[in-house]
C-alpha cells in the first residue's frame, strides 16, 4: 500500500478511475476477510438472485451486497431490522467510488455462539470415541418393525411412513413420540431413544425431522441424544434436516441419512426389486429343476440300455474268460519259444567265444623267439655304434694330440695362446706337453 500512495503522490495528475483503483487495492490488501455485526436495513432481492442491502449499528452503517452464488446457500429469508452477522471483504464500486462489504456467508446474531457450541462437543465427543467408525452397527437387510422417533405432527413423519408403504408395505411401524425442537426437546428425544431400545419392539431406529435453522435443530445437538444414540442396543439412522445440514446425532448414529425420506430408503429395501429378484429366481429354479430331470431320464435311458439278462451276462463273461485263456495260452507259447532261442543263440555266442589255447601258445612260442632275435640284433648295432663313437671321441682327445708331440701354451691368466704376435718379451707362459708342463719365459716373438 506505501508503494502505490507513494506513486500516486509522484504523478502530477491521476483519473478518477486511477484514484478509485488504488483505493480499492489499499482497502483489500488492509482489510482482511472479517464477520461484521449489524442490523440489515435497505434489503433486497433483485430477479438476478443478487441480494443489496445496508448494514447498520448505532454509529455508522456500510453497504453491502451478497451475490447469487453465495446467497442460494441461505436456508432462511434475511429482512430489514435482523441483527446479522456476515463474513465479507472490504472493497470499493469502482465505477461509483462506493465503500462496500462483498459478503461470502450471513448468520443471524448469536449463531457464532451456537457454531462455537457446536464444534467444541462435536470434538469432545469424537476425542471420547463416540463417532469411532468401528463401533457402527451394519443395518439389517429385511427388517420386520422400523421405529421412528420424531413429531407426530412432523411433515418428516409422513415422508418416512410413504417411502416404506412405498418401498415395503409389509414393514411394520412404531412411532416413538418425541417434540424436536423447543425448550426440553433435546432430552425429551433421548428418552424416546432410550425407550425405543428398551422394548426391543423393532429391528432398526429412525431419528428424524424436517428442515430448518440451526436453531430449530438444536435439539439434535445435545449430548443426551448423542449418548442416547450410542446407548440404544438397535441400529440408529439419523434423518434430521435437509442434505446440508449437519447434526452432532448424524455423527452419533450407526448411519447418516440427508433427509427422512432417505433414511426411510436406507432401512428399508426395495420391495419391487425384491419380488422381480424373486421372480427371476423361481424362473432360474424351474429351470434347473427342467434340466436336473432331463439329466436324470437321459441317465436311465443309458442305464437301461446297459441292463441284460443275468444268463445273457455270464454267458458274455464265458465267452470272454475263453478268449482271454486263448490269449494266455499264445502268450505262455511265444514266451517259451523267444527263450528258447535266446538260450541257443547264447550258447552259440558262448562257444564262438570260446580260446584254442594250442594256437594261443604256438603264438606265444613265435612271439617269444622272435623277440630274442629282435633283441639280439638292437644289441649288436647298439655296440657297433658305440664303438664308432668311442673311436671318434679317442680320435678327438688333446691328450692324443699331445702324445703326437703338440703342446698346449697357455698364458698366466690361463688363455690359450694362438697368435705369437700378442705375446711380449719376458712374459710368463704354462707349456702343457704329453706328459707334465714346464713354465717359459718370452724372448723375442712375431
Amino acid at each position: 500500500m506505501p508503494d502505490l500512495l507513494d506513486q500516486a503522490t509522484r504523478q502530477a495528475v491521476i483519473s478518477v478511475a486511477e484514484l478509485n483503483r488504488l483505493a480499492r487495492s489499499a482497502i483489500e490488501r488492509g482489510v482482511p476477510l472479517v464477520w461484521v455485526a449489524g442490523e440489515i436495513s435497505n434489503f433486497k432481492r433483485y430477479d438476478s438472485g443478487h441480494c443489496y442491502f445496508t448494514l447498520k449499528d448505532e454509529a455508522a452503517q456500510v453497504d453491502a451486497v451478497m451475490f447469487r452464488h453465495k446467497a442460494q446457500y441461505l436456508d432462511w429469508q434475511p429482512e430489514n431490522g435482523m441483527q446479522v452477522e456476515v463474513r465479507a471483504t472490504a472493497t470499493v464500486y469502482e465505477a461509483r467510488g462506493k465503500f462496500q462489504l462483498v459478503v461470502d456467508a450471513m448468520r443471524r446474531a448469536g449463531l457464532g455462539a451456537l457454531y462455537a457450541a457446536f464444534e467444541k462437543l462435536k470434538a469432545r465427543l469424537e476425542k471420547e470415541g463416540l463417532f469411532d467408525p468401528a463401533i457402527k452397527r451394519e443395518l439389517p437387510p429385511f427388517p420386520r418393525t422400523v421405529g421412528v422417533v420424531t413429531s407426530p405432527q412432523a411433515a418428516a413423519l409422513r415422508d418416512v411412513i410413504t417411502a416404506l408403504r412405498r418401498r415395503m408395505p409389509g414393514i411394520n411401524v412404531i412411532i416413538y413420540p418425541a417434540p424436536v425442537q423447543g425448550e426440553g426437546a433435546g432430552a425429551r428425544i433421548a428418552e424416546a431413544i432410550a425407550l425405543a431400545g428398551a422394548r426391543a419392539e423393532c429391528d432398526v431406529l429412525i431419528v428424524c425431522r424436517g428442515g430448518g435453522s440451526i436453531e430449530d435443530l438444536w435439539a439434535f445437538n445435545e449430548e443426551a441424544v448423542a449418548r442416547a444414540i450410542r446407548a440404544c442396543p438397535l441400529p440408529v439412522v439419523s434423518g434430521v434436516g435437509h442434505e446440508t445440514d449437519f447434526t452432532i446425532a448424524d455423527f452419533a448414529a450407526d448411519v447418516r441419512a440427508p433427509t427422512p425420506t432417505a433414511a426411510a430408503e436406507l432401512v428399508s429395501p426395495d420391495g419391487v426389486k425384491l419380488k422381480r429378484d424373486v421372480v427371476l429366481l423361481g424362473q432360474r429354479l424351474l429351470r434347473v429343476f427342467a434340466r436336473g430331470i432331463e439329466d436324470r431320464m437321459q441317465r436311465l435311458d443309458y442305464l437301461s440300455r446297459r441292463l441284460t439278462h443275468p444268463g445273457e451276462r455270464i454267458r458274455n463273461q464265458a465267452v470272454h474268460l475263453q478268449h482271454l485263456a486263448s490269449r494266455l495260452r499264445g502268450e505262455w507259447r511265444r514266451g517259451t519259444e523267444e527263450q528258447s532261442w535266446a538260450l541257443r543263440d547264447a550258447a552259440q555266442r558262448l562257444r564262438a567265444a570260446a580260446p584254442d589255447t594250442v594256437l594261443l601258445l604256438r603264438q606265444q612260442q613265435e612271439l617269444a623267439r622272435r623277440l630274442r632275435g629282435t633283441a639280439r640284433e638292437r644289441m649288436a648295432a647298439a655296440a657297433e655304434r658305440v664303438a664308432g663313437i668311442r673311436a671318434h671321441l679317442l680320435h678327438l682327445n688333446p691328450q692324443r694330440v699331445l702324445e703326437r708331440g703338440y703342446s698346449i701354451t697357455e698364458t698366466s691368466a690361463g688363455d690359450i695362446v694362438r697368435d705369437g704376435a700378442r705375446l711380449a718379451e719376458g712374459q710368463e707362459l704354462k707349456v702343457t706337453l704329453a706328459k707334465g708342463w714346464a713354465g717359459v719365459q718370452v724372448k723375442r716373438s712375431g
